[in-house]
């Protein structure tokens, strides 16, 4: 990987305070004018990600961040990571970088219109960046077409189940069409649904967790029907038991043994909200595969009863767990609600010092969370306020990554 020199890192640096006053403008230039120049890349960047600005903002992130380490990428490599995982689930290529980098560069000159020593040294620093991500991403490729029932780009899969799991969620059971195994997985992963369809304007590309254990035969994922969301909604009303679908293999860095210190007597609370319980059921399902002896507790959260999923098989699955105990919050609960299974119900939103006093108290506890961002900004809120460490937080967003 080629160095960059003290005055490149200097020059870049010193640009920090004029990318920062552009807010998200800078970004939103640089997708606008990349998906004019090059509209084939409408078949990759989310559309609805695109009309919320979530990309633009997360990209905005990444370059300020990128800017403020280039003589220190180390605190990058967890962000790294994720974004190599998620662009592997997109198929992106080498030469992609080129269209990137070529439109990011001609934005800064639009919009801030620097001396070209700027200009240069941004070249040299995005061209490291840049090498840094298509060698990982590389590494990713080569992994998932080597192990077992492992394969490169889009494979196809036969939609053999479709069992709706709430009023809003139903999961789909994904078998290969060629009949040949496929690849493993980590619980908390996702699969990568590649759909071409006449009522889309491009192909588009959804992500979408896995949500049993690993099995060498099939894949199950779960989808929530989005009210402007475009693919989901085929996939609900649409597709039917018979069709093909086709798929990138198993991506993402977000899993329950993601971290040295979960060994299999580490206390784990898997916390979610709504749709965001579906990797956490694949952890579930993998702390019960791996025999896991420590204490295990689920929190979810969702509307009312009738939006809840899976609530039967979490606790089915829970209970060949020693010390499970599971607590469902209703924010609009009704007369009527509540859960045949043993689960604990609680109204209002989730309050995990009423449930965990003793818990939080417990240092060596694992937490993992996935949900809509203002209940994770919320749950990250209490963990910190009642003591848990950075290091014992993990959590997914699903969409743009963001700190919460």
């Amino acid at each position: 990987m080629v160095e960059l020199d003290a005055k490149t890192i200097e020059i870049v640096k010193s640009t920090i305070p004029a990318l920062a006053g552009t807010g998200s403008k800078l970004t939103q230039h640089f997708y606008a004018r990349m998906l004019g120049n090059n509209p084939e890349l409408k078949n990759v960047f989310n559309e609805a990600n695109q009309r919320s600005n979530a990309q633009s903002e997360a990209l905005f992130g990444a370059v300020c961040a990128y800017a403020q380490n280039i003589d220190n990428l180390a605190p990058l490599l967890p962000a790294v990571e994720k974004i190599a995982q998620k662009h592997c689930s997109l198929n992106i290529k080498p030469e992609q970088y080129s269209i990137v980098g070529e439109n990011l560069l001609a934005t800064i000159d639009e919009l801030l219109a620097p001396p070209k020593e700027v200009i240069d040294a941004w070249a040299a620093a995005y061209g490291v960046l840049a090498d840094i991500f298509i060698q990982r991403e590389k590494e990713i490729y080569d992994q998932s077409a080597s192990v077992e029932g492992g394969w490169r780009g889009l494979r196809e899969f036969k939609i053999t189940e479709i069992v709706p799991q709430s009023n809003v969620i139903s999961s789909f059971k994904l078998e290969p069409v060629d009949a040949k195994p496929v690849a493993k997985y980590e619980p908390g992963q996702y699969l990568s649904i590649h759909i071409e369809h006449p009522s889309l304007k491009n192909q588009c590309i959804r992500q979408y967790s896995l949500t049993t254990e690993p099995n060498g035969q099939y894949y199950r994922i779960a989808v929530k029907r989005e009210e402007l969301g475009s693919v989901s909604s085929l996939l609900h009303n649409t597709f039917k038991v018979g069709d093909t679908i086709n798929v990138y293999p198993p991506h993402g860095d977000f899993f329950f043994n993601s971290t040295k210190d979960l060994d299999t007597n580490t206390p784990v609370t898997l916390i979610s909200g709504g749709v965001g319980q579906t990797p956490m059921l694949s952890m579930l399902h993998g702390l019960k595969e791996n025999g896991h002896q420590g204490k295990v507790t689920w929190l979810h959260s969702a509307r009312d009863a009738q939006s809840l999923a899976f609530e039967k098989e979490v606790v089915e699955t829970g209970s060949t767990l020693p010390g499970f105990s599971s607590h469902t919050f209703l924010t609009k609960p009704s007369p009527s609600s509540g859960c045949p299974f043993a689960t604990k119900i609680h109204e209002g939103i989730m309050d995990i010092q009423k449930v965990l006093a003793n818990q939080l108290k417990d240092t060596n506890v694992h937490y993992y969370f996935c949900g809509p961002v203002p209940f994770m900004q919320a749950v990250a809120k209490q963990l910190t306020e009642n003591g848990v460490a950075v290091s014992n937080i993990h959590y997914e967003v699903f969409g743009p990554h963001r700190v919460i």
